[in-house]
Protein backbone atom coordinates (compact mmCIF):
# COMPACT_ATOMS: atom_id res chain seq x y z
CA UNK A 1 0.00 0.00 0.00
CA UNK A 2 1.14 3.17 -0.89
CA UNK A 3 1.23 6.13 1.48
CA UNK A 4 2.01 9.58 0.78
CA UNK A 5 2.36 9.92 -2.82
CA UNK A 6 2.04 13.11 -4.01
CA UNK A 7 0.96 13.70 -7.81
CA UNK A 8 -1.09 17.42 -8.87
CA UNK A 9 -4.62 17.31 -9.63
CA UNK A 10 -3.42 19.51 -12.14
CA UNK A 11 -1.59 17.56 -14.21
CA UNK A 12 -3.98 14.51 -13.91
CA UNK A 13 -6.62 16.05 -15.17
CA UNK A 14 -5.28 17.98 -18.09
CA UNK A 15 -3.92 14.51 -19.15
CA UNK A 16 -7.07 12.83 -18.34
CA UNK A 17 -9.32 15.36 -20.47
CA UNK A 18 -6.76 15.11 -22.99
CA UNK A 19 -6.38 10.59 -23.19
CA UNK A 20 -9.34 8.80 -24.65
CA UNK A 21 -10.67 6.26 -22.29
CA UNK A 22 -11.44 3.10 -23.31
CA UNK A 23 -14.55 0.84 -22.84
CA UNK A 24 -16.51 0.52 -25.67
CA UNK A 25 -15.35 3.19 -27.87
CA UNK A 26 -13.08 3.14 -30.89
CA UNK A 27 -12.98 6.36 -31.74
CA UNK A 28 -9.32 6.84 -32.55
CA UNK A 29 -8.34 3.64 -34.05
CA UNK A 30 -8.32 3.91 -37.34
CA UNK A 31 -9.70 0.77 -39.39
CA UNK A 32 -6.85 -1.66 -40.38
CA UNK A 33 -4.55 0.87 -38.06
CA UNK A 34 -3.21 0.25 -34.52
CA UNK A 35 -5.57 -0.51 -31.87
CA UNK A 36 -4.86 2.20 -29.08
CA UNK A 37 -5.51 1.17 -25.22
CA UNK A 38 -5.72 3.29 -22.84
CA UNK A 39 -3.85 2.90 -18.70
CA UNK A 40 -4.38 3.92 -16.09
CA UNK A 41 -1.22 4.02 -13.93
CA UNK A 42 -1.40 4.85 -10.17
CA UNK A 43 2.57 5.18 -9.13
CA UNK A 44 4.37 8.03 -8.12
CA UNK A 45 4.32 10.75 -11.09
CA UNK A 46 8.24 11.31 -10.33
CA UNK A 47 9.60 8.35 -8.80
CA UNK A 48 8.21 5.31 -10.76
CA UNK A 49 6.12 6.67 -13.71
CA UNK A 50 8.85 6.89 -16.07
CA UNK A 51 10.17 3.62 -15.22
CA UNK A 52 7.11 2.60 -16.87
CA UNK A 53 6.85 5.40 -19.45
CA UNK A 54 10.10 3.53 -21.10
CA UNK A 55 8.17 0.08 -20.74
CA UNK A 56 5.25 1.26 -22.40
CA UNK A 57 7.94 2.65 -25.50
CA UNK A 58 9.46 -0.72 -25.53
CA UNK A 59 5.76 -2.57 -25.68
CA UNK A 60 4.90 -0.68 -28.45
CA UNK A 61 8.59 -1.11 -30.37
CA UNK A 62 7.48 -4.87 -30.32
CA UNK A 63 4.17 -4.30 -31.13
CA UNK A 64 3.57 -2.56 -34.17
CA UNK A 65 -0.54 -3.03 -34.06
CA UNK A 66 -0.94 -1.86 -30.45
CA UNK A 67 -0.87 2.06 -29.39
CA UNK A 68 -1.00 2.57 -25.31
CA UNK A 69 -2.29 6.15 -24.06
CA UNK A 70 -0.49 6.29 -20.51
CA UNK A 71 -2.03 8.35 -17.93
CA UNK A 72 -0.66 9.00 -14.73
CA UNK A 73 -3.54 9.33 -12.42
CA UNK A 74 -2.32 10.01 -8.59
CA UNK A 75 -3.20 6.94 -6.21
CA UNK A 76 -5.47 8.64 -3.93
CA UNK A 77 -7.63 9.59 -6.96
CA UNK A 78 -7.87 6.73 -8.91
CA UNK A 79 -10.11 4.41 -6.48
CA UNK A 80 -12.73 6.65 -7.37
CA UNK A 81 -12.60 7.98 -10.88
CA UNK A 82 -12.17 4.41 -11.83
CA UNK A 83 -15.08 3.49 -9.93
CA UNK A 84 -16.99 7.01 -11.70
CA UNK A 85 -15.45 6.11 -15.33
CA UNK A 86 -16.58 2.00 -15.13
CA UNK A 87 -19.88 2.63 -14.01
CA UNK A 88 -20.52 5.31 -17.15
CA UNK A 89 -18.67 2.92 -19.35
CA UNK A 90 -16.15 5.26 -19.60
CA UNK A 91 -13.00 3.37 -17.97
CA UNK A 92 -9.35 2.85 -19.24
CA UNK A 93 -8.97 -0.51 -20.97
CA UNK A 94 -6.14 -1.55 -17.89
CA UNK A 95 -6.10 -0.10 -14.10
CA UNK A 96 -2.88 -0.41 -11.75
CA UNK A 97 -4.95 -1.60 -9.00
CA UNK A 98 -4.15 -1.59 -5.65
CA UNK A 99 -4.98 -5.43 -4.15
CA UNK A 100 -7.64 -4.10 -2.01
CA UNK A 101 -9.69 -2.80 -4.92
CA UNK A 102 -9.41 -5.38 -6.99
CA UNK A 103 -11.87 -7.23 -5.28
CA UNK A 104 -14.56 -4.37 -5.01
CA UNK A 105 -14.33 -3.73 -8.70
CA UNK A 106 -14.21 -7.38 -9.60
CA UNK A 107 -17.85 -7.93 -7.47
CA UNK A 108 -19.41 -4.76 -9.60
CA UNK A 109 -18.28 -6.64 -12.33
CA UNK A 110 -15.87 -3.95 -13.82
CA UNK A 111 -12.46 -6.04 -14.40
CA UNK A 112 -12.61 -9.20 -16.62
CA UNK A 113 -11.65 -12.86 -15.23
CA UNK A 114 -7.86 -13.48 -17.03
CA UNK A 115 -7.95 -17.23 -15.99
CA UNK A 116 -7.63 -19.14 -19.16
CA UNK A 117 -6.03 -15.67 -20.62
CA UNK A 118 -2.75 -14.40 -22.57
CA UNK A 119 -1.80 -12.42 -19.54
CA UNK A 120 -2.07 -15.01 -16.84
CA UNK A 121 -0.20 -18.09 -19.33
CA UNK A 122 2.75 -17.82 -16.69
CA UNK A 123 0.67 -18.06 -13.53
CA UNK A 124 2.85 -20.65 -12.05
CA UNK A 125 6.46 -17.78 -12.26
CA UNK A 126 4.48 -15.48 -9.29
CA UNK A 127 4.41 -16.38 -6.01
CA UNK A 128 0.80 -17.89 -4.97
CA UNK A 129 -0.40 -15.62 -2.46
CA UNK A 130 -0.11 -12.88 -4.51
CA UNK A 131 -2.32 -14.80 -6.77
CA UNK A 132 -4.32 -15.72 -4.39
CA UNK A 133 -5.25 -11.83 -3.44
CA UNK A 134 -6.26 -10.79 -7.28
CA UNK A 135 -8.82 -13.63 -7.16
CA UNK A 136 -12.77 -13.15 -5.98
CA UNK A 137 -15.05 -15.79 -5.83
CA UNK A 138 -12.66 -17.98 -7.50
CA UNK A 139 -11.79 -16.17 -10.17
CA UNK A 140 -8.60 -14.02 -11.23
CA UNK A 141 -9.14 -10.25 -11.52
CA UNK A 142 -5.42 -9.13 -11.53
CA UNK A 143 -1.99 -10.11 -12.43
CA UNK A 144 0.22 -9.30 -9.64
CA UNK A 145 2.46 -6.19 -10.55
CA UNK A 146 3.96 -4.67 -7.67
CA UNK A 147 4.38 -6.04 -4.11
CA UNK A 148 5.42 -4.61 -0.78
CA UNK A 149 5.07 -5.07 2.80
CA UNK A 150 5.64 -3.63 6.11
CA UNK A 151 8.91 -4.13 8.28
CA UNK A 152 11.16 -3.32 10.75
CA UNK A 153 13.31 -0.66 9.59
CA UNK A 154 15.84 0.70 11.72
CA UNK A 155 19.05 2.58 11.75
CA UNK A 156 22.30 -0.16 11.86
CA UNK A 157 24.74 2.44 13.35
CA UNK A 158 22.24 3.79 16.13
CA UNK A 159 21.58 -0.09 17.37
CA UNK A 160 25.12 -1.38 17.34
CA UNK A 161 26.16 2.11 19.06
CA UNK A 162 23.50 1.13 21.88
CA UNK A 163 24.70 -2.28 21.71
CA UNK A 164 20.75 -3.80 20.67
CA UNK A 165 19.49 -6.04 17.83
CA UNK A 166 16.36 -5.76 15.76
CA UNK A 167 13.30 -6.97 18.26
CA UNK A 168 11.26 -9.97 17.95
CA UNK A 169 8.89 -8.90 20.20
CA UNK A 170 7.17 -5.71 21.17
CA UNK A 171 8.18 -5.39 24.20
CA UNK A 172 11.79 -6.28 22.99
CA UNK A 173 11.42 -3.19 21.13
CA UNK A 174 10.42 -1.54 24.50
CA UNK A 175 13.90 -2.48 26.14
CA UNK A 176 15.55 -1.40 22.80
CA UNK A 177 14.35 1.90 23.06
CA UNK A 178 15.16 2.69 26.52
CA UNK A 179 18.91 1.59 25.63
CA UNK A 180 19.26 3.62 21.98
CA UNK A 181 17.62 6.83 24.17
CA UNK A 182 20.40 6.32 27.24
CA UNK A 183 23.15 5.56 25.12
CA UNK A 184 22.77 7.66 21.72
CA UNK A 185 20.32 10.80 22.99
CA UNK A 186 17.86 9.66 19.86
CA UNK A 187 14.56 8.01 20.66
CA UNK A 188 14.63 4.36 19.77
CA UNK A 189 11.02 4.12 17.81
CA UNK A 190 8.52 6.35 16.55
CA UNK A 191 4.77 5.03 15.43
CA UNK A 192 1.98 5.74 13.29
CA UNK A 193 -1.15 6.20 13.85
CA UNK A 194 -2.69 5.46 10.95
CA UNK A 195 -4.88 2.06 10.67
CA UNK A 196 -2.55 0.32 8.10
CA UNK A 197 0.65 0.37 9.88
CA UNK A 198 -1.69 -0.73 12.89
CA UNK A 199 -2.31 -4.20 11.42
CA UNK A 200 0.79 -5.80 12.40
CA UNK A 201 -0.42 -5.73 16.13
CA UNK A 202 -3.60 -7.38 15.44
CA UNK A 203 -1.69 -10.29 13.72
CA UNK A 204 0.53 -10.54 16.58
CA UNK A 205 -2.46 -11.30 18.31
CA UNK A 206 -4.19 -13.80 15.78
CA UNK A 207 -6.98 -11.52 14.73
CA UNK A 208 -7.82 -8.73 12.68
CA UNK A 209 -10.70 -6.38 12.38
CA UNK A 210 -12.92 -8.72 10.91
CA UNK A 211 -13.37 -12.82 10.50
CA UNK A 212 -14.52 -12.56 6.70
CA UNK A 213 -14.93 -16.12 7.13
CA UNK A 214 -17.35 -16.14 9.88
CA UNK A 215 -18.97 -12.53 9.08
CA UNK A 216 -18.28 -11.08 12.13
CA UNK A 217 -16.66 -7.57 13.11
CA UNK A 218 -13.91 -8.48 15.62
CA UNK A 219 -12.66 -4.78 15.99
CA UNK A 220 -13.62 -5.18 19.96
CA UNK A 221 -12.64 -8.69 20.35
CA UNK A 222 -10.14 -9.22 23.76
CA UNK A 223 -7.63 -10.18 20.97
CA UNK A 224 -8.36 -6.68 19.20
CA UNK A 225 -8.07 -5.03 22.18
CA UNK A 226 -4.75 -6.42 23.57
CA UNK A 227 -3.20 -5.52 20.18
CA UNK A 228 -4.17 -2.07 20.42
CA UNK A 229 -3.13 -1.77 23.85
CA UNK A 230 -0.09 -2.57 22.79
CA UNK A 231 0.19 -0.56 19.67
CA UNK A 232 -1.04 2.52 22.31
CA UNK A 233 2.02 1.82 24.77
CA UNK A 234 4.45 2.46 22.16
CA UNK A 235 3.79 6.33 22.12
CA UNK A 236 4.83 6.54 25.95
CA UNK A 237 8.10 5.49 27.34
CA UNK A 238 11.29 6.29 27.43
CA UNK A 239 12.97 6.42 23.85
CA UNK A 240 9.33 6.32 22.51
CA UNK A 241 8.19 9.22 20.14
CA UNK A 242 4.79 10.51 21.45
CA UNK A 243 2.73 10.17 18.66
CA UNK A 244 2.04 12.75 15.82
CA UNK A 245 -1.63 12.87 15.08
CA UNK A 246 -1.20 16.28 12.41
CA UNK A 247 -1.64 16.17 8.98
CA UNK A 248 2.15 15.77 8.25
CA UNK A 249 2.38 12.68 10.35
CA UNK A 250 3.59 10.58 7.80
CA UNK A 251 6.32 13.02 6.40
CA UNK A 252 7.26 13.80 9.67
CA UNK A 253 8.38 10.13 10.86
CA UNK A 254 9.85 9.24 7.78
CA UNK A 255 11.89 12.16 7.97
CA UNK A 256 12.85 11.98 11.47
CA UNK A 257 14.34 8.01 10.40
CA UNK A 258 16.06 9.00 7.03
CA UNK A 259 18.25 11.98 8.72
CA UNK A 260 18.90 9.57 11.93
CA UNK A 261 17.04 11.92 14.26
CA UNK A 262 15.00 8.46 14.79
CA UNK A 263 16.23 4.72 15.15
CA UNK A 264 13.34 2.86 14.08
CA UNK A 265 9.99 2.86 12.61
CA UNK A 266 7.52 0.58 10.45
CA UNK A 267 7.51 1.39 6.64
CA UNK A 268 7.03 -0.09 3.29
CA UNK A 269 9.30 -0.77 0.67
CA UNK A 270 7.76 2.01 -1.66
CA UNK A 271 10.36 4.43 0.59
CA UNK A 272 13.47 2.64 -0.77
CA UNK A 273 14.47 5.25 -2.77
CA UNK A 274 13.55 8.02 -0.58
CA UNK A 275 15.93 6.14 2.53
CA UNK A 276 18.55 6.35 0.43
CA UNK A 277 18.20 9.88 -0.14
CA UNK A 278 18.65 10.49 3.74
CA UNK A 279 21.71 11.65 5.76
CA UNK A 280 21.52 8.49 7.64
CA UNK A 281 21.62 6.15 4.84
CA UNK A 282 24.14 7.38 2.28
CA UNK A 283 25.62 3.97 2.80
CA UNK A 284 22.86 1.99 1.90
CA UNK A 285 24.09 -0.70 4.23
CA UNK A 286 23.15 0.63 7.37
CA UNK A 287 19.64 0.29 6.41
CA UNK A 288 18.44 -2.84 8.86
CA UNK A 289 15.70 -4.20 7.70
CA UNK A 290 13.31 -6.90 9.89
CA UNK A 291 10.25 -8.62 10.49
CA UNK A 292 7.81 -6.48 12.80
CA UNK A 293 8.05 -7.64 16.32
CA UNK A 294 5.58 -10.45 17.28
CA UNK A 295 2.71 -10.30 19.85
CA UNK A 296 2.05 -11.91 22.84
CA UNK A 297 0.89 -15.17 20.35
CA UNK A 298 4.29 -15.57 19.15
CA UNK A 299 2.96 -14.08 15.56
CA UNK A 300 4.53 -11.86 13.63
CA UNK A 301 3.71 -9.91 9.96
CA UNK A 302 1.87 -7.24 7.91
CA UNK A 303 -0.41 -7.25 5.56
CA UNK A 304 0.65 -7.98 2.16
CA UNK A 305 0.14 -4.47 -0.53
CA UNK A 306 0.56 -3.80 -3.71
CA UNK A 307 -0.67 -3.78 -7.37
CA UNK A 308 -2.38 -5.53 -9.97
CA UNK A 309 -2.60 -5.01 -13.40
CA UNK A 310 -6.36 -5.46 -14.36
CA UNK A 311 -8.20 -5.33 -17.55
CA UNK A 312 -11.23 -3.60 -17.76
CA UNK A 313 -14.46 -6.41 -18.89
CA UNK A 314 -16.35 -3.08 -20.50
CA UNK A 315 -13.71 -2.69 -22.99
CA UNK A 316 -14.70 -3.95 -26.74
CA UNK A 317 -13.32 -7.44 -27.58
CA UNK A 318 -10.08 -5.86 -29.86
CA UNK A 319 -9.02 -4.14 -27.22
CA UNK A 320 -9.44 -6.65 -24.37
CA UNK A 321 -7.09 -8.64 -26.75
CA UNK A 322 -4.90 -5.99 -26.74
CA UNK A 323 -5.00 -5.20 -23.13
CA UNK A 324 -4.34 -9.03 -22.31
CA UNK A 325 -1.19 -8.92 -24.28
CA UNK A 326 0.02 -5.31 -22.63
CA UNK A 327 -0.55 -6.78 -19.39
CA UNK A 328 1.46 -10.04 -20.18
CA UNK A 329 4.46 -7.81 -21.21
CA UNK A 330 4.61 -5.20 -18.20
CA UNK A 331 4.48 -8.50 -15.43
CA UNK A 332 7.58 -10.51 -17.25
CA UNK A 333 9.95 -11.58 -16.03
CA UNK A 334 12.33 -8.85 -18.04
CA UNK A 335 9.51 -6.02 -17.36
CA UNK A 336 9.73 -6.61 -13.27
CA UNK A 337 13.42 -6.69 -13.48
CA UNK A 338 13.74 -3.47 -15.04
CA UNK A 339 11.19 -1.94 -12.78
CA UNK A 340 13.04 -3.57 -9.54
CA UNK A 341 16.03 -2.06 -10.98
CA UNK A 342 14.82 1.71 -11.34
CA UNK A 343 12.29 1.85 -9.00
CA UNK A 344 13.24 -0.64 -6.10
CA UNK A 345 9.60 -2.08 -5.68
CA UNK A 346 9.46 -5.45 -5.06
CA UNK A 347 9.18 -7.52 -7.69
CA UNK A 348 6.12 -10.16 -7.72
CA UNK A 349 7.76 -13.33 -9.64
CA UNK A 350 10.59 -15.52 -8.23
CA UNK A 351 12.75 -15.31 -11.70
CA UNK A 352 12.63 -11.40 -11.82
CA UNK A 353 14.59 -11.54 -8.35
CA UNK A 354 17.82 -12.07 -10.26
CA UNK A 355 21.79 -11.02 -8.30
CA UNK A 356 21.83 -7.66 -9.79
CA UNK A 357 18.04 -7.06 -8.04
CA UNK A 358 18.88 -8.49 -5.29
CA UNK A 359 22.19 -6.30 -4.75
CA UNK A 360 19.99 -3.74 -3.57
CA UNK A 361 20.32 -3.84 -0.06
CA UNK A 362 16.56 -2.59 0.56
CA UNK A 363 14.94 -5.31 -1.94
CA UNK A 364 17.19 -8.08 -0.22
CA UNK A 365 15.92 -6.87 2.74
CA UNK A 366 12.20 -6.84 2.45
CA UNK A 367 12.48 -10.08 0.02
CA UNK A 368 12.83 -11.87 3.23
CA UNK A 369 10.03 -10.52 5.36
CA UNK A 370 7.77 -11.36 2.51
CA UNK A 371 7.56 -14.86 3.96
CA UNK A 372 5.82 -13.08 6.88
CA UNK A 373 3.25 -10.80 4.91
CA UNK A 374 -0.50 -12.23 5.48
CA UNK A 375 -2.98 -11.43 2.18
CA UNK A 376 -6.01 -9.70 2.61
CA UNK A 377 -9.47 -11.46 2.55
CA UNK A 378 -10.86 -11.75 -0.25
CA UNK A 379 -13.65 -9.18 1.36
CA UNK A 380 -14.39 -6.21 -1.13
CA UNK A 381 -15.18 -4.18 1.87
CA UNK A 382 -12.05 -4.67 3.59
CA UNK A 383 -9.84 -1.66 2.25
CA UNK A 384 -12.45 0.93 3.45
CA UNK A 385 -12.32 -0.54 7.32
CA UNK A 386 -9.20 1.51 7.32
CA UNK A 387 -11.02 4.38 6.68
CA UNK A 388 -13.00 4.47 10.18
CA UNK A 389 -9.49 3.54 12.06
CA UNK A 390 -7.59 6.37 10.72
CA UNK A 391 -10.23 8.46 12.09
CA UNK A 392 -10.38 6.48 15.36
CA UNK A 393 -6.95 5.71 16.47
CA UNK A 394 -5.46 9.52 16.20
CA UNK A 395 -8.24 10.21 18.65
CA UNK A 396 -6.48 7.52 20.90
CA UNK A 397 -3.19 8.07 21.23
CA UNK A 398 -3.62 11.67 21.75
CA UNK A 399 -5.71 10.60 24.73
CA UNK A 400 -9.03 12.37 23.10
CA UNK A 401 -10.87 9.01 23.26
CA UNK A 402 -9.64 6.41 25.22
CA UNK A 403 -9.62 2.77 23.83
CA UNK A 404 -12.52 1.25 24.14
CA UNK A 405 -14.50 4.09 22.96
CA UNK A 406 -12.64 4.59 19.90
CA UNK A 407 -12.95 1.17 19.26
CA UNK A 408 -16.79 1.25 19.50
CA UNK A 409 -17.04 4.08 17.46
CA UNK A 410 -15.08 2.09 14.66
CA UNK A 411 -17.02 -0.90 15.09
CA UNK A 412 -19.99 1.48 14.81
CA UNK A 413 -18.57 2.55 11.76
CA UNK A 414 -17.97 -1.05 10.44
CA UNK A 415 -21.69 -2.26 10.96
CA UNK A 416 -22.54 0.35 7.97
CA UNK A 417 -19.35 -1.32 5.48
CA UNK A 418 -20.45 -4.45 6.46
CA UNK A 419 -24.34 -4.16 7.34
CA UNK A 420 -24.22 -7.89 7.10
CA UNK A 421 -21.58 -9.36 9.23
CA UNK A 422 -22.72 -9.74 13.37
CA UNK A 423 -20.73 -8.19 16.37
Amino acid sequence: MRRGIAATALVASLALAATACGGDSDSGDKAGGPVTITWWDTSNATNEAPTYQALVKEFEAANKDIKVDFVNVPFDQAQNKFDTAAGSKGAPDVLRSEVGWTPAFAKKGFFLPLDGTEALAEQDKFKPNLLEQAKYEGKTYGVPFTTDTLAFVYNKQLFAKAGVEAPKTWDDLKTAAATIKAKTGVDGFWGSTAGYYAQPFLYGEGTDMVDAEAKKITIKSAAAKKAYGTWLSLFDGKGLHKADVTADAYAHIQDAFVNGKVASIVQGPWEITNFYKGSAFKDKNNLGIATVPAGSTGKAGAPTGGHNLSVYAGSSKEKQEAALKFVKFMTSAKAQETIALKNSTLPTRDDAYTAEVKADPGIAGYQTVLSAAQPRPALPEYSSLWGPMDDELPQIASGKESLDKGLSDAEAAFTKLVPDFSK
